[in-house]
């Protein structure tokens, strides 16, 4: 049976694509038209709330009191501007219909997934031939379409979903850039304009921006003006919001002001060296100086204190933040059920990291055993720079704020290894 899916790889493709969009679709027919904070999917509230106040004309604001500490009617920049304009977009042409929005983001994101950590698969292990490549890329396609977790949050309306799918594509383009040595300016847009959506939908992402291209220029070795292009299409994709943010705050913001706040919250004295990655908005709030809140300072004003605020913590004392930092990990690598969380949230859990997390420790192992012949050819392989993403990415959680959510562009990348290792597992058995 097994020989039959890999006879036609285009088909088995197109099946798995299939079932990856009926099972987020039928996840966002579940979670439905209603827009409540659900475990994980919190953030819809915000989201939902801010595209419907940009619709009625008050532009990025809230109508009351709002998360993290805006007040009522003031201007924010905490939430992805990209991702409020996509649903203030749905809303706009079919009314207030959150359910319509969840669907089409399934199916959006149902497609391109698979789809997308196929093509990966098929230039991390190119190395092992065409064939295999694609063995590997259709069985890494198909833990993505049941991995609960994907699934679960392409119907939250939040980043996640479109978040990770660019981050799939700018590597995707990206290898393919390394494999051609393209000179084509195509590449190189498509490229800006994927990092440029990431960026948007989360700015942390620009903090990797200068590593991966670094890496590609490591690879691939064009002509320095070439890398040039990407940054300054990231650079006019977000302008507009810098422009925009310094008029309503009176002063530079260059995208979002939520780092200040988090890297703040995420290493309060108030936890000594333990972290709790969840705690109740009033406590929060309760953390803050009196002082600054009854200052009338702006978001943008606020942000920077705290942030100043965060950074003496740090100072204060390096041996805590250091034992904070570490008790983090548990948190960031949960996979087995707690007590703590809900029924969607366990099986969430141990549906997806919990079930093929010893597949992409294995793939992992598997794929670092077979490498370049010396060092420096070795970290021009797309490996190196998904290694470097994975350990860059989780370093920069794990000495800040964590969360399960904050994970799951990390079990994206883990995926492309657990078929590597699930391949190996049913040819072994097969034989």
């Amino acid at each position: 049976m097994l020989n039959r899916l890999w006879e036609n790889p285009r088909r088995t493709l197109t099946w798995i694509i299939v079932l990856a969009v009926l099972l987020r679709v039928g996840a966002a027919l579940y979670i439905g038209n209603t827009i409540e904070a659900l475990p994980g999917i919190f953030d819809e509230v915000s989201y939902h709330t801010l595209a419907l106040r940009l619709l009625d004309g008050h532009g990025f604001s809230f109508g009351e009191q709002w998360w993290p500490a805006t007040a009522a009617n003031a201007p924010t920049a905490h939430w992805s501007f990209l991702y409020t304009l996509y649903l203030a977009a749905v809303y706009a042409i079919f009314g207030e219909a959150p359910l319509l929005a969840r669907v089409l983001q399934a199916i959006i994101v149902g497609v391109a997934m698979p789809w997308l950590v196929y093509q990966l698969a098929l230039q991390l292990f190119a190395q092992r031939g065409q064939q295999q490549a694609e063995k590997i890329g259709l069985m890494a396609a198909g833990i993505t379409a049941v991995y609960v977790y994907l699934f679960y949050y392409a119907a939250a309306l939040i980043t996640e979903s479109f978040y990770i799918s660019t981050i799939m594509a700018s590597f995707l383009l990206a290898f393919r850039i390394r494999q051609t040595n393209s000179t084509r300016w195509a590449d190189w847009l498509l490229l800006g304009l994927a990092l440029g959506a990431t960026v948007l939908l989360r700015q942390l992402f620009l903090l990797f921006v200068p590593f991966l291209l670094l890496w590609l220029w490591w690879a691939a070795r064009p002509r320095p003006w070439r890398l040039l292009l990407p940054l300054i299409i990231i650079g006019v994709m977000v302008a507009p919001f810098t422009l925009r943010n310094s008029q309503a705050f009176g002063r530079f913001v260059l995208l979002n002001t939520n780092s200040g706040y988090a890297f703040f919250w995420g290493n309060h004295p108030r936890y000594g060296t333990q972290f709790i990655p969840i705690l109740g908005n009033g406590e929060y709030i309760e953390m803050i100086p009196p002082e600054l809140l009854t200052q009338g300072l702006n978001e943008a004003e606020l942000e920077s204190e705290l942030l100043s605020l965060g950074v003496g913590y740090v100072f204060d004392d390096f041996g805590r933040y250091l034992q904070l930092s570490l008790s983090r990990i548990p948190s960031y690598f949960v996979f087995w059920p707690s007590a703590d969380s809900s029924t969607i949230s366990n099986i969430s859990r141990v549906g997806s990291f919990g079930l093929f997390l010893p597949f992409m420790l294995a793939g992992l192992v598997l794929s670092l055993r077979q490498g370049a012949t010396s060092w420096p050819e070795w970290l021009k392989t797309p490996q190196a720079l998904l290694l470097l993403f994975m350990l860059f990415y989780t370093a920069l959680h794990l000495l800040t704020w964590t969360l399960i959510r904050y994970r799951i562009p990390i079990d994206a990348i883990l995926i492309l290894y657990a078929g590597l290792a699930l391949l190996t597992l049913v040819e072994k058995v097969q034989r």
